[in-house]
């Protein structure tokens, strides 16, 4: 098992439910550290028992700890894979990740014939193929909490709040939780709001009386304007180690252009890894040990290629060829939520 990407709540009772369940029918289970690193180098290998599990499912983070590693885009990556599994054959893999390390694990498969099977983590809940992430309600409710307790200071002080939460290039997160905090306005990257229409729907709060309101912003959206014009805000232009750009920043831009053009006091909240990090919600858990049980019988059924899925209410799975892209935000949700804005 390895967990590769953004640490997740739930991620840990992902590994205790497929560990135990491995271990009651009489396999080995192994966990690879710092993802597909762990692959490639077989001194980060550690056997999973018992007692290795015991007392993780609360636990946030991961046990086995992650990183982003590409063995496609590191030096000699997929040879020294192959080199490990010659040495030290594993008879299959359970990968736990996003949607970029479920496109790893695609090719894994494909290219190398490794035996893999894919657990759909992430807060941004952007994973093709499945109803639902696990961390993703533990990431709405730390959102959701956010928003409650600014609602009280911004009404006491009549100020307009805005707050930016993760999502990365899609506005999940930001959606569920302005629908569940009862925001005011939710700007994400599936729905271009001009600086221009919150301005307005802001003034006429005003003008009925409500002299404050919560904004929420995806990580990922654009500053958009009535002119067509729409700038991309970066955290900053450099990359990380693996090339992933730094997400962040809108939510300052956009608190300076609704000050600026309304001369309402104007704050702004950027929650950051606190969504991504702690003890994950009861419904997290849950979802995690089904998908970490589901996981262990289609290692054991010899399911190889396919991707572990919540459809519905059922646990199924789904072939990794057709995990590609990211799932965006579904329109109803937007619906639903416009009906209380402004």
């Amino acid at each position: 098992m390895l967990t590769a990407g953004g640490d997740c709540p739930g991620l840990n009772a992902v590994i205790r439910a497929a560990t135990r369940r491995l271990l009651e029918h009489g396999h080995e289970p192994v966990g690879l550290r710092r993802g597909y690193q762990g692959l490639a180098d077989p001194s980060l290998r550690q056997p999973l028992d018992r007692r290795t599990v015991t007392g993780i499912l609360q636990e946030g983070g991961t046990i086995l700890s992650t990183s982003s590693f590409d063995p496609f885009n590191e030096p000699q990556g997929v040879e020294r894979c192959l080199a490990a599994q010659e040495s030290d054959p594993l008879d299959a893999v359970i990968a736990i990740g996003g949607e970029h390390t479920m496109w790893i694990t695609q090719r894994m498969h494909v290219e190398l014939g490794l035996p893999v099977v894919g657990v759909p983590k992430t807060i941004d809940n952007d994973v093709v193929g499945t109803d639902y992430t696990f961390g993703f309600d533990t990431a709405v409710q730390t959102a959701t909490d956010a928003i409650d307790r600014l609602r009280t200071t911004a009404q006491s002080h009549d100020r307009i709040m805005v707050v930016e939460v993760m999502g990365r290039n899609v506005g999940w997160i930001a959606t569920f939780a302005g629908i569940a905090g009862g925001a005011d306005g939710i700007v994400i990257p599936e729905l271009t709001l001009t600086v221009e229409e919150l301005v307005e729907a802001i003034g006429r709060r005003h003008a009925r009386g409500k002299h404050f309101s919560i904004i929420v912003v995806s990580e990922g959206a654009e500053l958009a304007f009535a002119s067509g014009e729409k700038r991309v805000i970066r955290a900053t232009e450099e990359r990380d180690e693996y090339g992933y750009e730094r997400l962040g920043g809108i939510g300052q831009a956009l608190a300076r252009e609704i000050e600026d053009r309304t001369g309402y006091d104007t704050r702004v909240t950027t929650l950051g890894h606190i969504q991504r990090g702690g003890t994950p919600t009861a419904t997290d858990r849950i979802l995690a040990t089904r998908y970490g049980i589901k996981a262990a019988e289609m290692v054991m059924a010899g399911e190889f290629g396919r991707m572990a899925a919540l459809h519905g209410t059922e646990m199924t799975s789904v072939p990794l060829e057709e995990v590609q892209g990211v799932k965006t935000v579904d329109p109803r949700y937007l619906e639903l939520a416009r009906t209380f804005f402004y």
